[in-house]
């Protein structure tokens, strides 16, 4: 496992492409003004030892050096041991939906948007509880196991969106089915899932039948309401801009609207809440309340105990190529000159 000290220094990265645009631009200058001075033949034999190649090296060293030393600053470690910890918490699943109604922007940015701002929080007051997700539209697929690896929740969580999954529609008995295979039978911890949805295009029937199976389980299910009552339309983007709206097959605009009929219903027949997810924060309290209340299990969880800096072999690499930018000269070397890899003999 890889932690990093302080991520804020990744954003130095930013100055590489930068430099690379500046050396670009700083060639073409030169090249016009050279032409504006003489021919290119006459100047070769001005300068019959300057290498037109050699400036491109020193600036790959260059830039390998700086890309180095900023992650020597980040300061990368490994995990070295292993070991196995006793904890006490609850076992969460939350189940994000992902179909494309989900791109509804009736609540800001957009409903999926707004799901993984408030999955992320819940994450962020957690302590010793294991979490898995799920996402799901017309059919629901484990984006993480059961885990104490917040880290990596965030990870997974961030990267969702409305076309990881081809089929469409709200398959929210799918969700449950899935979630229900999540949880370790032989650990008894207390089990809840937390779906995150509009809770609209569902099959109600075979929900029902998920949910009644997901209780005798000991699962506990509470909704969170993304969206609101009144709808809007999807839009249909690429590359951030709005190109038109979904329609349905009589060519009208398709309004979605949030359901909180159903995702209520789903709540109280699986023993647990609906949730309003309007207001991020007013939700992330109650949530916390809600499993601050819930008996704690113990169990074990593996985990990384000791981590080594490793931030001097990166170091040593970047000081190398600065060593290396400085002392390779802009000039032909001798024996590359003879080999003429690169065309560079004047010309007769």
């Amino acid at each position: 496992m890889i932690q990093f000290d302080e991520k804020i220094y990744f954003y130095l990265l930013a100055i590489i492409p930068v430099m690379v645009l500046a050396f670009f631009f700083l060639q073409i200058w030169k090249k016009r003004t050279q032409k504006r001075f003489a021919k290119t033949k006459l100047l070769k034999r001005l300068a019959p030892n300057r290498s037109s190649f050699k400036s491109a090296v020193k600036l790959a060293f260059l830039l390998a050096g700086l890309s180095f030393l900023i992650i020597a600053l980040v300061n990368p470690k490994i995990g070295t041991k292993l070991e196995t910890v006793k904890r006490e918490g609850v076992d969460i699943v939350f189940a994000i939906d992902v179909s494309k109604s989900m791109l509804a922007e009736d609540i800001a940015p957009n409903r999926l948007e707004k799901a993984k701002r408030i999955v992320s929080e819940i994450i962020n007051q957690l302590a010793s509880d294991r979490i898995g997700i799920i996402a799901y539209a017309g059919q629901a697929y484990p984006q993480l196991p059961i885990t104490t690896d917040y880290g990596a929740a965030k990870m997974f969580l961030q990267s969702m969106n409305t076309d990881m999954l081809s089929s469409q529609g709200t398959a929210i008995d799918a969700a449950i089915d899935l979630a229900s295979t999540y949880y370790d039978d032989s650990q008894q911890t207390n089990r809840v899932l937390f779906i995150v949805s509009d809770g609209e295009d569902h099959s109600e029937s075979s929900t029902t039948a998920a949910v009644e199976n997901a209780t005798q389980n000991g699962i506990r299910i509470f909704t969170i309401g993304v969206g609101k009552e009144k709808g809007a339309p999807i839009p249909i983007k690429r590359n951030g801009i709005v190109e038109s709206l979904k329609k349905d097959n009589q060519g009208e605009v398709v309004i979605t609207k949030l359901n909180e009929a159903i995702l209520a219903d789903i709540a109280d027949r699986g023993n647990g809440e609906y949730i309003d997810g309007s207001n991020t924060d007013d939700a992330v309290e109650y949530i916390k309340e809600q499993l601050n209340r819930m008996d704690k299990t113990e169990f074990e969880a593996k985990q990384f105990a000791e981590f080594k800096d490793q931030f001097q072999w990166f170091l040593a690499a970047g000081f190398l190529f600065l060593f290396l930018d400085i002392f390779v000269l802009d000039r032909k070397t001798q024996w590359l000159k003879k080999l003429n890899l690169f065309n560079e003999h004047d010309d007769d």
